[in-house]
């Protein structure tokens, strides 16, 4: 968000707190994601979505190890190639970018919007594959990526400075702290670089499920049951194995 100069009065500070405190706020429960417009400073949804997170792993060390224009390269390739995934998919309703972090909000109404979700993970697993073949051909070393996807509710609501112009719409929730754990999860020691939850994992053809590795994770509520893998996009793939044969790298 662009900023607005707008010089800070504290007392109407403490009179915007207390009109937020006090207001009669409406939350509505939909199980689908209301367009971004009919949210106000005074209501929000409690929605049914699908969230996925996308993080570079190891993202602090790398203003040390690459120089300014090559990170710049990096990052802005990386960052373009994802929001194109993501904003090519109708049920993806919201894309957020905080620093190497990209997360998108997908419907969740069927068991196909979220095996749209699925497809547009393995798809940016596939694009991150490319993308450091690209990488290795210009002698900048590869990054590594983890997605997850979790399937629950949030709470939408619009957050800002009224009267400035200033605002955005914030996600907040289990399904999001869930789907961001997972991501943190994913492409360490034994896990895969795609890691869902078992609410998403069931909403996936048989065929889809084959892919994945069950694996039991400690949460604050005891053990429960993540799954993960490591998939490509077949027509992706492909272009990668021609391209690696013509001109190898190796370090890919």
């Amino acid at each position: 968000m662009q900023t607005k100069t707008i010089p800070y009065n504290f007392l109407k500070s403490f009179e915007r707190i207390d009109e937020i405190l006090t207001a009669s706020s409406t939350y509505e429960e939909l199980d689908y994601i209301p367009q971004r417009e009919k949210l106000t400073f005074t209501n929000g949804y409690y929605v049914k979505c699908n969230a996925i997170f996308i993080d570079v792993r190891g993202s602090s060390s790398l203003p040390q190890k690459y120089r300014r224009p090559s990170l710049a390269k990096l990052y802005r390739s990386y960052i373009s190639e994802l929001v194109a995934i993501l904003n090519s998919y109708e049920e993806c309703k919201e894309v957020n970018i905080v620093g190497d972090c990209v997360s998108g909000i997908f419907e969740a109404q069927k068991k196909e919007d979220t095996r749209q979700a699925f497809k547009s993970a393995y798809t940016i697993y596939s694009l991150v594959k490319a993308l450091n073949y690209k990488l290795c051909r210009k002698g900048i070393s590869p990054i590594k990526i983890g997605i997850g996807i979790a399937k629950g509710r949030a709470l939408m609501i619009k957050a800002g400075y009224r009267g400035s112009k200033i605002s955005e719409v914030v996600w907040m929730g289990d399904v999001v702290n869930e789907a961001s754990n997972l991501c943190s999860l994913a492409n360490k020691k034994d896990t895969s670089s795609l890691v869902i939850g078992e609410s998403v994992f069931t909403d996936l053809l048989d065929t889809s499920q084959g892919f994945f590795k069950k694996k039991k994770q400690v949460a604050p509520n005891g053990y429960k049951n993540i799954y993960h893998a490591n998939i490509h996009r077949k027509d992706m793939e492909k272009w990668l194995k021609d391209a690696q044969t013509k001109k190898p790298c190796s370090k890919t």
